[in-house]
């Protein structure tokens, strides 16, 4: 009697155990779709700006500095490492783009080509695509580390080496 209570006992922890570590798999997987979306709209955003750049440097001789900036932004934005690095190199980058825009407030005839104009609306389209990727991401990382962090997911998360997953802030 005793033998089949602890058999009993066994099998009903094993599968606790396995329906926790699939739980986490699968939200730790959510998590890796979410960071896929907003790294591709990272690359995507990063591939407009040398269009941009190159748009504006006719309009713009003398605003060389900040075309150095947003160059030297969107490097570290594709050369981050992880959500956090990447998160404060797009806030950077955004930082530089929203100096780029005021400049370009100066320039009517920029304003009018139509090649600037339709770089702008792409480059609004994709930060409406990152800011969705992100409150998504950060909705998956949120989820996933209750799994991993509260009890009984905390045991079977520190077994299996879940880590913690980091959120992608935004400024």
């Amino acid at each position: 009697m005793t033998s089949q209570l602890v058999g009993l006992l066994v099998v009903a922890l094993a599968g606790t155990a396995a329906v926790l570590y699939n739980g986490l798999v699968r939200a730790r997987q959510h998590v890796r779709e979410g960071w896929a979306t907003i790294d591709v709209q990272l690359k995507r955003r990063a591939s407009l700006i040398p269009n941009l750049v190159e748009a504006v440097k006719g309009y713009a001789e003398y605003e060389r500095e900040t075309l150095r900036r947003i160059t030297e932004a969107r490097a570290a934005v594709s050369a981050a490492p992880g959500p956090g690095n990447a998160a404060r190199a797009d806030a950077e980058l955004t930082g530089v783009l929203r100096t780029f825009f005021a400049i370009a407030e100066a320039y009517p005839e920029l304003k009018a080509n139509e090649r600037f104009a339709q770089l702008q609306t792409d480059l609004a389209d994709t930060e409406n695509k990152i800011a969705y990727a992100r409150q998504y991401y950060n909705g998956a990382v949120e989820l996933y580390n209750i799994k991993a962090e509260s009890f009984p997911g905390l045991v079977v998360a520190r077994l299996f080496g879940f880590a913690r997953a980091e959120f992608f802030q935004a400024d």
